[in-house]
């Protein structure tokens, strides 16, 4: 099973702090660490992290004053949904926010480009889980320039030669003020290899319950393999910060590529340093007396002391409110 040490290495393997000296080609898409599992193995080994990432989520929403942000990219097939889908299953509903973005619409375009990831970005308190991020402005739009031309930007803007270098200040620039009001962000690339890609648009075709995922620009999106490695490695390369870090996880087995997601996930709500918060002070004087009136079982004498204290309280608010009639009768 997986021990401590193995978590360890799965937090820290496939981090990218400094784009300097990156390169995606140093990492293995069927890369496992050393474990090898069976499927039923790996699955209660992410049930149990699950479990964990359920008491760090209770803690993150009842604290209620920083947010968990990850951000989930990869090519086609690369597993996003089915990612998403077992690392929160179990987890309160109410405390994951999950936003997919898809080309964008009129609303969209009429707007600066990280205004509709800004809009999704999640309250306090909540885990927020984006499918596609706002890193498709420097993949998408890089590879296809009529998806740029929509966005209907100033000539002398699409014609400047700093254009993608200010991309990437603009998108680090955003990362970083919202890491300064409490927002940690865990970005994820979803690596997978050609072949195991072309397994998975195989299977969809030749599987009834999977064909609704295909669609027919997966061939056409394929033909453009090698210039997506290079945009995701320059866009890795410019954006790697060690406020807002990349993890590129190998993702030819989605087992694995579970098992790290979950544990990032974790590593990076644990830093938060959470406990549980205390309870209203006035809940917390009457506890004895609210448990009496529930039918509980009290300590009588601390049942007794709460009594007498309500009462002292009682009579202070009385004699204060004799003291400010008597002040306004001497006023008038």
């Amino acid at each position: 099973m997986v021990d401590k040490s193995v978590c360890e290495i799965l937090r820290s393997k496939y981090k990218v702090e400094h784009g300097k000296k990156f390169k995606l080609s140093d990492y293995d898409p069927s890369d496992t660490a050393g474990l090898s599992l069976t499927k039923k193995e790996a699955k209660k080994a992410l049930r149990k992290r699950v479990k964990r990432l359920c008491e760090l989520q209770e803690l993150l929403y009842a604290n209620d004053d920083r947010t968990l942000v990850v951000a989930l990219q990869g090519m086609d097939t690369s597993g996003k949904d089915g990612t998403i889908k077992h690392v929160t299953s179990g987890v309160n509903p109410q405390g994951i926010h999950v936003a997919s973005f898809k080309q964008p619409g009129p609303v969209e375009l009429a707007h600066d480009y990280l205004w509709r990831i800004h809009v999704a970005v999640p309250p306090k308190g909540k885990i927020g889980i984006f499918n596609r991020s706002h890193y498709e402005e420097v993949l998408v739009t890089k590879i296809h320039s009529e998806v740029l031309e929509k966005q209907r930007l100033p000539e002398e803007v699409m014609k400047d030669k700093n254009f993608w270098k200010y991309r990437y200040e603009d998108i680090c620039n955003f990362e970083a003020y919202l890491h300064r009001q409490g927002y940690a962000f865990v970005k994820i690339f979803l690596n997978i290899s050609k072949e195991e890609q072309r397994l998975r648009l195989l299977s969809r075709l030749d599987r009834t319950e999977k064909q609704w995922k295909f669609s027919p620009s997966d061939p056409k999106e394929r033909k453009f393999w090698d210039q997506y490695q290079d945009a995701y490695q320059e866009a890795i390369e410019m954006t790697a910060t060690p406020e807002a870090p990349w993890f590129v996880v190998p993702a030819n087995n989605k087992w694995f590529a579970r098992l790290v997601v979950v544990e990032l996930m974790i590593a990076e709500l644990e830093k938060f340093e959470m406990v549980a918060p205390k309870p209203n002070p006035e809940i917390l004087a009457s506890l004895n007396l609210l448990k009496a009136e529930l039918g509980g079982d009290p300590d009588h004498k601390a049942l007794v002391k709460e009594k007498k204290a309500k009462k002292i309280a009682k009579l202070k608010e009385i004699e204060k409110k004799i003291k400010e009639e008597k002040q306004n009768i001497k006023a008038q």
